[in-house]
């Protein structure tokens, strides 16, 4: 392979590990013959209803159940918290699973990016049945105008109960998640004022999610229709109007470029090419235009190796090259040992991220997982390898450029057995970071 092509494939291995989860040899092969930026454009695009490994991965079938009442016997209460458990943990697994199979693994990284920004809990949901409806609004609207993203998660029953938008009426506004909604969703902290929490809240008052219909509504007696006065604006504004001044404000336009920026390419936030993402992303707030410019601009190709794989990204991206299906729960136990479960952020500021992954606990699991997978993935190509080879071969399967002096030493002092290579070529340094 000439150094030309050498050099497409790991810029395109690059691509694969920041906007899915790390590509196969097959797909590389394929993406080198069609070159980089057809690549990025068959990559981000939205959900295809023919994709075959989402077709394999149907979500579990989940029905909103109302908590017991108050007066509820006790029996009632531990049959409820059971099926909150179960079906908990069936949609994690689900969607885990579904990250392994999609034949396009754009859609779910992406969705598993706003998850995080729109962090949700089933710990205060409780329903299952609700953090799949809101699992697929991501899915669904996560590349179109992020001013109908909002304004869509602000109505969304999962958000509304994860941030009490129930108890926000005339006379006594819940601050909650107009607060969020200003700090973490779209202008980002130190763009707003107190005051503009305070008037904010007074825009969603009445704004409800009936669990009786299961639907949202504005109850309009409990709306505050007096004028407010935010971020530079006055007017008896209610929540769409809101959200439309927060989205289309320049603030809001710097904080979502640099969101992407920092999660998809390098963790500096007064990096230089977030105004050129901006003048992108800001006219119609196109996401999908802004993920082109992100995978495009070559700067995004001088961020290789800046970024830690977050746990999900490393468990997924192992079960794909090994060719397994998240299909045990024992993948939800590594998981929880690494901190990060899906639909299971530990507050509305969702998980940390990069080098806080990098502790000797997850060390440690990330091992364990490793040795579990190897032991039962497909590591032919490395075991078909005479040992001189298997090294290479390792790296070849994880979609690693090439390995360090040192890795390359202790891979050496296990080519005999390739399940033990492959374990430490999972929980070496060039596979851990992005």
């Amino acid at each position: 392979m000439s150094s030309a092509s050498d050099a497409l494939r790991s810029d395109l291995a690059h691509l694969y590990r920041r906007a899915g989860f790390g590509a196969t040899a097959a797909e590389l092969d394929a993406a080198v013959t069609a070159g980089y930026a057809a690549t990025v454009a068959a990559l981000v695009g939205p959900p295809s209803a023919s994709d075959q490994g989402v077709l394999a991965t149907p979500p579990p079938q989940l029905t909103v159940a109302p908590a017991p009442a108050a007066n509820g016997t006790a029996a009632q209460r531990k049959a409820y918290q059971a099926r909150v458990s179960t079906e908990g943990r069936e949609l994690s697994l689900w969607w885990l699973d579904r990250m392994v199979m999609a034949t396009n693994p754009f859609p779910e990284k992406l969705t598993f990016f706003w998850h995080g920004h729109f962090a949700t809990a089933m710990s205060k949901v409780r329903s299952a049945a609700l953090m799949l409806r809101q699992n697929e609004l991501l899915r669904t609207g996560g590349l179109g105008a992020f001013d109908a993203l909002d304004l869509a998660i602000a109505r969304d029953p999962a958000m509304m109960i994860w941030l009490d938008e129930n108890q926000n009426i005339a006379g006594r506004p819940n601050e909650n998640f107009a607060r969020e909604n200003m700090e973490l969703f779209t202008l980002g902290y130190g763009n707003y004022s107190e005051d503009d929490v305070r008037e904010g809240a007074r825009c969603y008052t009445g704004w409800r999610y009936n669990q009786n219909s299961d639907a949202f509504v504005e109850v309009a007696q409990k709306h505050d229709n007096g004028v407010k006065t935010l971020l530079g604006h006055t007017g008896n504004f209610d929540g769409g109007d809101l959200i439309t001044i927060l989205t289309h404000s320049e603030a809001s336009h710097r904080w979502i470029s640099t969101r992407v920026w920092c999660r998809f390419a390098k963790t500096i936030t007064t990096d230089p090419i977030v105004t050129t993402l901006m003048s992108t992303y800001a006219p119609q707030l196109n996401i999908g235009a802004l993920m082109t410019a992100t995978f495009t601009t070559p700067l995004f190709l001088q961020t290789k190796g800046e970024l830690v794989k977050q746990p999900v990204e490393y468990v997924v991206g192992a079960l794909r090259a090994l060719k397994l299906r998240a299909d045990n729960q024992n993948y939800l136990g590594y998981l929880q040992a690494l901190g990060q479960v899906p639909f299971e952020p530990p507050n509305v500021g969702g998980w940390p991220f990069d080098d806080g992954w990098l502790t000797t606990a997850a060390s440690y699991t990330r091992m364990r997982f490793a040795r579990y997978v190897a032991a039962r993935g497909d590591i032919s190509a490395v075991a078909d390898e005479p040992p001189s080879a298997r090294a290479d071969a390792a790296a070849h399967l994880l979609s690693v450029d090439t390995w360090g002096a040192q890795t390359r030493v202790a891979l050496a002092q296990v080519a005999d057995d390739p399940g033990s290579l492959v374990t430490l070529a999972l929980c070496a340094p060039e596979y851990v970071v992005n």
